[in-house]
């Protein structure tokens, strides 16, 4: 391991630099390095500060930001570029807390000037060898903070704990037991909840048992471990006969969101493994392709709902659960939006797991023809077969894990879809440690060109308002910003960071980064001045308008 750490220029800085809201203004103004984090501060709507990876717990991905809006950003312009040292394709959400922006690629974590660009101090250590499937990409999505204290999963499977003022490693836990099993790894970001540090696995398709753990910030250790999948005597082991529930998949890649009124934290799952072959788990196999209501203080599980229960084709619940408040069906709820890879957005009672509703939202959709009154999949007889069965959505899914997100003023959920269909096959296999566990493959057809469309929900319809078509073969997996100007931002599917119109989806401004784009955008503010930032190919882009 290996530490790089500009502790001297930090400290210059340190001493310069004064705390935001003081009566400095303008591009000169001096910034806050103070890194103080209290749980309170996450509970906060995402504005001047953005302190998860969604910006906030809601997971809704909007920004009170409002200086960049339908009016002006025309006008918005590249402000910096930071090009992380060993970066491939970046997928991380900044942090940015006081003026200071915290970054991840890979296994290295850098603390920025958000006005600038210039490294404060950069944290690194080598990539893991001999990694399979997701985990061997390396693909880190950000950073978790508590206090003074910075988070983040390595591909190997590790909890990090670097001080914020100066990237110094704090602690390390080794969360997923490598040795027992050498396919687990890591390549989402951590979600500080009170005083505890929530993280998930990746490994799905690879034959892990998957889960949620939580660990005390202070000292690293273990809190609460809850498994997805089902051992001997448990509720849902059915599924899993022998030895099947130590690598039945449910793995827990992306970061979920938290409620603080219901105490809840609401974590996805994803596939059962082998991915293909269902005949060796028979059942709804639980708790893969869910939705997990958890208790954050104890890990206990309040309720789940399955989306796709015994999925066939890699259908993955880890999009982002959105919490929203809102009268819906002439009652006020606590609801839970998630536009699913199965191709259905679902709308859940997030107090009691309730289903309430399902849309319907690509063309391409052959799986199941609808969602009965109990939110289960009504099926149709397509399946993966050893010759070969054309299934829609294909292997990515209807949707995937970049994110969408809600405007509270329009009332409208936003996000990107994918049109696709591909041809499923199946073989039985058995696990071999270090190898992928599909059961067989997919293969996609070259005439069938995929498509990307941007979608508007309107949760008070209960349809879509608008669709935007992309350009492109849908190769981008760049997800959604809504923002109080009346803003999309996304990207879209031709290598461009793209703006529309809340409202109307009218494009308003785009910038090509000449990078497929593979990340989120999010929002911040120093001094005054709004600026927009997101991740494409092996760069991280930031845009503010001119003086």
């Amino acid at each position: 391991m290996s530490m790089q750490r500009n502790a001297a220029a930090f400290a210059l800085l340190l001493g310069c630099l004064l705390p935001v809201g003081r009566a400095q203004d303008g591009p000169n103004a001096a910034i806050s390095t103070t890194i103080d984090l209290l749980p309170a501060d996450l509970v906060q709507p995402a504005g001047q500060n953005w302190t998860s990876y969604n910006g906030d717990y809601s997971g809704r991905r909007y920004t009170s930001l409002a200086e960049i809006n339908t009016g002006n950003v025309g006008r918005l312009r590249a402000q910096w570029v930071f090009h992380p040292p060993n970066s491939a394709m970046m997928e991380v959400t900044p942090v940015v807390v006081n003026g200071i922006m915290f970054v991840t690629s890979s296994n290295d974590a850098f603390a920025l000037d958000a006005r600038t660009g210039r490294m404060i101090w950069h944290y690194s250590r080598p990539v893991t060898e001999g990694l399979i499937d997701d985990a061997s990409q390396h693909i880190n999505r950000g950073v978790g903070i508590w206090h003074d204290r910075i988070f983040l999963e390595t591909d190997n499977a590790h909890l990090l704990c670097l001080d914020a003022r100066s990237g110094q490693l704090l602690w390390e836990a080794a969360y997923a037991d490598r040795g027992k099993n050498k396919n687990y790894g890591a390549t989402s970001a951590p979600l500080v909840v009170k005083d505890k540090v929530i993280v998930g696995t990746s490994g799905g398709d690879d034959g892990v048992r998957g889960f949620v753990a939580a660990f005390d910030a202070r000292t690293g250790k273990e809190a609460w471990r809850f498994w997805t999948i089902p051992g001997p005597g448990e509720v849902g082991a059915a599924s899993w006969p022998g030895e099947l529930y130590l690598r039945g998949g449910g793995t827990t890649w992306m970061p979920g969101t938290y409620d603080p009124e219901l105490n809840t934290l609401y974590w996805g799952t994803s596939n059962p493994a082998p991915d293909f072959d269902g005949t060796v788990r028979p059942g709804d196999d639980l708790y893969t392709d869910c939705v997990l209501a958890l208790d954050p203080d104890t890990g206990k599980l309040k309720w789940h709902f399955q989306f796709t229960p015994h999925d066939l084709f890699d259908y993955d619940a880890t999009e982002t659960p959105l919490l929203i408040d809102a009268v819906y069906q002439n009652e006020p709820r606590k609801l839970l939006v998630e536009a699913n890879r199965n191709g259905f957005l679902y709308v859940l009672d997030r107090v009691t797991g309730k289903y309430l509703a399902a849309t319907r939202f690509v063309e391409k959709l052959n799986w199941a023809t609808g969602i009965d009154p109990q939110g289960r999949p009504i099926r149709t007889d397509v399946q993966p077969s050893e010759t070969g069965s054309l299934a829609c959505p294909g292997f990515a899914g209807a949707t995937n894990w970049y994110s969408p997100s809600y405007d509270p003023a329009t009332r409208t959920v936003y996000f990107l879809a994918l049109e696709d269909c591909a041809t499923f096959f199946k073989h039985p296999q058995k696990f071999v440690d270090g190898k992928t566990f599909y059961a067989s493959g997919v293969r996609h057809l070259s005439a069938d060109k995929p498509k990307k469309i941007l979608l508007a929900y309107s949760l008070d319809r209960g349809e879509f308002l608008w669709r935007s078509p992309q350009v492109g073969e849908g190769h981008s997996w760049g997800g959604t910003m809504a923002t109080a100007g009346g803003l999309v931002f996304f990207g879209d599917d031709a290598e461009s960071f793209e703006a529309v119109d809340a409202k109307t989806g009218k494009p308003l401004w785009h910038f090509n980064t000449g990078q497929s784009l593979h990340a989120s955008p999010m929002s911040y503010a120093v001094n005054g001045k709004q600026y927009v930032a997101i991740a494409s190919g092996s760069d991280l882009f930031i845009f503010a308008l001119p003086e």
